[in-house]
């Protein structure tokens, strides 16, 4: 078996668990390698590694083939992973170093067991839908997928923005507002989600319209089928505007032109039988905690 470690930041307080996971993927005779910028971290912390090998592309990530990825962080880690992985379908295996998370189900204190059960095939795939853009010029290169959502918005403090929209060529609506997410069903917890959007089962096939402070009250978010092809036009006083993939932002014109799908290959997350979508749901959302439901 090989494995590829992605975090983005070395934290110190969880040295001794980082040291288990290589001491543990050693052990275990796992061939092993890591991102770059963080291996230079370890070491220079006095992490010891038995391997030296690392990447800093996602063409190296491909020449390497890792049975999975190992990804140390919350949420948005994982989101950054989707850099090396693309759309091939390299499951990743999230270790959350901090605060509850919807997507990295392992605490850093279970990185042992996590391994050990990652090594005899003691798990399930949770597939998610990705979002793939295609636009009229070289936006985010090769990462132009999303786990999370697609974000049309206005720069900085411009007036608001007309963005029209087409559902597989056929016109929607325009949508006078400061910006609008489509989002996967995975998303539907993050930015849609605090701008009155619904929340969507893993699984459910779907994206969901959410306009962001539209000027029309009577526009509300909207769920569609994920077979169709949601494109844009964009228009405004402002000569620029933002669009992004989950955390990655580019700044365009209006001369653009954009449209979303889903992309050909699910995003496959490691899942232990312990790990449940709605009980995480509950605990992050603090529902229950009505003390009529105790």
């Amino acid at each position: 078996m090989k494995v590829a470690i992605y975090s983005r930041v070395f934290k110190k307080e969880i040295s001794n668990d980082i040291q288990l996971l290589f001491d543990s993927l050693y052990e275990l005779g796992i061939n092993y390698i890591i991102e770059e910028l963080y291996f230079a971290q370890c070491i220079a912390s006095g992490i010891k590694s038995k391997t030296t090998d690392t990447f800093t592309t996602q063409n190296d990530i491909l020449k390497y083939a890792p049975d999975c990825m190992i990804v140390l962080g919350g949420d948005g880690t994982i989101l950054d992973s989707i850099i090396y992985t693309g759309n091939h379908a390299i499951p990743i295996l999230g270790i959350n170093k901090g605060r509850l998370g919807f997507l990295a189900g392992e605490s850093a204190s279970d990185i042992k067991k996590a391994i050990v059960n990652l090594d005899k095939g003691h798990y399930s795939i949770d597939s998610r839908s990705v979002l793939q853009l295609e636009s009229s010029s070289n936006v985010f290169n090769q990462t132009n997928y999303a786990l999370n959502d697609f974000v049309i918005h206005k720069k900085d403090s411009s007036s608001m923005i007309t963005i029209h929209t087409y559902i597989n060529g056929e016109y929607l609506n325009s949508y006078w507002s400061d910006g609008l997410i489509i989002s996967t069903p995975t998303g539907s917890t993050g930015y849609s989600l605090s701008c009155g959007g619904p929340i969507m089962y893993p699984g459910s096939s779907s994206f969901v319209i959410t306009p962001i402070a539209p000027h029309n009250l009577n526009v509300r978010p909207m769920i569609i089928s994920d077979s169709n092809v949601i494109s844009f036009e964009i228009e405004g006083r402002s000569t620029s505007f933002l669009i992004s993939l989950d955390s990655r932002s580019e700044t365009i014109d209006q001369s653009v032109q954009l449209a979303v799908r889903k992309a050909p290959n699910d995003f496959q997350l490691v899942r232990f039988n312990e790990d449940n979508y709605l009980k995480t749901l509950r605990k992050k959302l603090m529902w229950g905690i009505d003390n009529r439901n105790s």
